[in-house]
């Protein structure tokens, strides 16, 4: 089996992981919890949250955390409380739910296949249990999170066939199928019959996204930052576009160009040719301080393909192994018209940035940081903002740098990329706080953005079931303004790879705690 480190960990830690089984396992190398599923019945919830609070009424012992991971330690003990406790989200959310059951982490070389069969064979067993605990808690699914999931659902069994072969006896396996259809009726009947309005509500959002970021958030003032910075892309598009040709508006220079692309056979050679250039970049330009480790592009696994592009990154905790840039290219059922407007999304003018964000500066290089974090907390507690803003700031940073330099398509593409982010963010709250439906977030996606069709459509439905995905943005606007804090901090002492390492170091730090990485690292 995989590593695992000997020294017990924090209760306080453990009690936060105990929470977050998936993400512990797959994006914190926590491979004590192969083969385990959470417990996420209403029954288990509550024993992990009081768990979670017993914990943090004892404390920890003097000296063993210093000031920076007992606070962002602190963060994502208040995250769960808010997330399972007061919103109690894994009763309306099946994401949490698909997370548990998904099996695609053990798809990754971090260990023998032997090993990871036998894993992925316990959690197969356990997936009766996880299913009905899934039904048993989702009592109030709104239709359109529902409708969203539906084909992430159904993708789930894919696993029990495909990946590393969990050598399943026909009974489990039996077992599991017929789990996974009691699951796929409910978020049917789910979609069908649910509440129709997927708002969170003001309240609500302010809180989740405050929560996870360890920061009191003014929405209103974030929502006006988003519009700032959608004005500021749309003239930065303007001049790059006008170096193509001048004579017609920005955004349809950029929805010719988006029609230039590989068809569904050529995308995962064409981002492998981009992964090569991004890492070889990124290299030469000493933007990160860790510049080792594989990237693999791969076809997305079926549970995964509600995601275009992703990076599954070689995790703190596991021995040396590839990590995995997964491609999502368009189904090959859908009408050609659908696929088509899939595939602008790769085109030539998108892709390379969106290689840069999940390979290099970007998830792929953060990911190599995380493994040499000095702590077992920054190791395995990532913030999502920190985490998405990090990637996405790299995609400006590679523009400033020079990257393509002489060829204006990749700085469209990144300014096309961060319309779509901030637009993100500009739904959310709108669809959220503001009476917005999916239908709405669509049209906003084709009015200030190259998407369209499938594309837009795919972007405003992601959130109704993922409601902080306006992250990128705000993790972007953090990252550069406290760029610019270090610059005149650190006067001529100021470098990026400085500045980078500095952050790097708190591992993915919540973005409250960002501005400690010009003082504590």
């Amino acid at each position: 089996m995989a590593r695992i480190d000997p020294t017990p960990l924090n209760p306080r830690l453990r009690a936060v992981l105990d929470l977050s089984v998936p993400e512990a396992r797959e994006y914190g190398g926590r491979h004590e919890y192969d083969g385990k599923v959470q417990d996420l019945s209403p029954a288990g919830v509550r024993a992990g949250l009081e768990v979670l609070a017993a914990a943090r009424a004892n404390g920890s012992a003097d000296g063993e955390l210093d000031s920076y991971d007992d606070a962002h330690l602190a963060t994502f003990e208040r995250l769960a409380q808010v997330t399972f406790g007061e919103l109690e989200l894994h009763r309306s959310n099946p994401y949490f739910h698909i997370a548990n059951l998904d099996l695609a982490s053990y798809d990754r070389d971090y260990a023998p296949a032997q090993d990871r069969a036998t894993a992925k064979a316990e959690h197969i067993a356990a997936w009766p249990a996880a299913a009905d605990a899934a039904i048993a808690s989702l009592d109030r699914i709104p239709a359109p999170v529902a409708k969203a999931l539906q084909g992430a659902v159904r993708g789930l069994a894919a696993g029990l066939t495909t990946g590393v072969d969990a050598a399943v006896p026909d009974q489990a396996g039996a077992d599991a199928l017929a789990a996974h259809l009691r699951l796929v009726r409910h978020i049917s009947q789910a979609a069908d019959n649910g509440d129709p309005n997927a708002a969170l509500g003001a309240d609500a959002l302010t809180k989740l996204m405050s929560a996870s970021e360890g920061i009191d958030l003014d929405l209103a003032a974030l929502a006006a930052r988003a519009d700032a910075e959608r004005d500021r892309l749309l003239s930065r598009l303007a001049d790059s576009c006008a170096q193509l040709d001048s004579s017609k508006p920005a955004l349809q220079v950029a929805r010719e160009l988006v029609r230039e692309h590989p068809d569904a056979a050529g995308v995962l050679t064409a981002a492998t040719i981009w992964t090569e250039r991004a890492i070889e970049f990124t290299y030469r330009k000493n933007l990160v301080p860790y510049q080792d480790g594989e990237c693999v592009v791969a076809l997305a696994p079926e549970s995964r393909r509600w995601a275009m592009a992703m990076m599954s990154t070689a995790a703190p905790g596991e021995p040396e192994a590839p990590s995995m840039y997964y491609i999502t290219p368009p189904d090959p059922t859908w009408p050609a018209h659908e696929a088509e407007e899939w595939l602008e999304v790769f085109s030539d003018t998108t892709l390379p940035g969106i290689t840069v964000h999940e390979v290099a500066p970007g998830h792929f290089s953060h990911g190599r940081a995380l493994r040499h974090a000095p702590t077992a907390i920054r190791q395995t507690l990532h913030s999502g903002a920190f985490v998405e803003g990090w990637a996405h700031y790299a995609e400006e940073l590679c523009v400033e740098e020079g990257f393509c330099a002489d060829d204006p398509r990749f700085a469209i593409g990144v300014w096309l990329e961060a319309l779509v982010r901030v637009t993100r963010l500009a739904c959310a709250i709108g669809l959220h706080t503001a009476g917005w439906t999916v239908a709405d977030c669509a049209r906003r996606f084709e009015t200030d953005t190259h998407l369209s069709g499938q594309a837009a459509l795919a972007e405003a439905t992601r959130a109704s079931f993922d409601p902080t995905y306006g992250r990128y943005t705000w993790g972007k606007l953090e990252i550069m303004a406290l760029r610019e804090q270090a610059r005149r901090q650190w006067g001529p002492d100021f470098s990026l790879i400085r500045f980078h390492t500095a952050m790097l170091t708190l591992g993915s730090p919540p973005l409250g705690l960002l501005p400690t990485a010009l003082t504590h690292a």
